[in-house]
């Protein structure tokens, strides 16, 4: 039985209380492949690279989740990204509807917490632009 966990994926927020974070694509991914995710909290831009290239988004890790059938018991959507937040949601109305993912899996247009932001995070956000 895999340990379950809740999980926040954003690159800037503080993590909230009783979550895990991830600050990528790559270690949401394994946290999702790995743990049983009771909530899921996206962000959906999750940053740039040294060159100022976007990194993979919320969006892509929604599709990730459609394409590998993976569940979360609730996903919250915490993006303050209007259009990413609406790409999201969609996205997963439309893979329960097909079957990709599980009917059962609640899925909200809104944040479950507060957003935060320490400033230890923003200034080392602020010195790779």
């Amino acid at each position: 039985m895999k340990e379950k966990i809740n999980l926040y994926v954003d690159d800037l927020r503080d993590c909230p209380e009783g979550f895990v974070i991830a600050r990528n694509i790559a270690q949401a991914k394994y946290y999702l492949e790995n743990f049983q995710i009771e909530t899921l909290s996206l962000d959906h831009d999750l940053g740039v690279d040294e060159q100022g290239n976007l990194i993979p988004t919320g969006y892509d890790l929604v599709k990730y989740i459609c394409e590998k059938s993976l569940r979360a018991e609730r996903i919250y959507l915490h993006t303050d990204n209007p259009v990413g937040r609406d790409n999201m949601y969609y996205t997963l109305l439309g893979a329960q509807k097909r079957g990709f993912i599980d009917a059962d899996i609640k899925i909200y247009y809104y944040a479950i917490t507060q957003n935060k932001y320490s400033d230890e995070v923003y200034e080392n956000s602020i010195k790779l632009k």
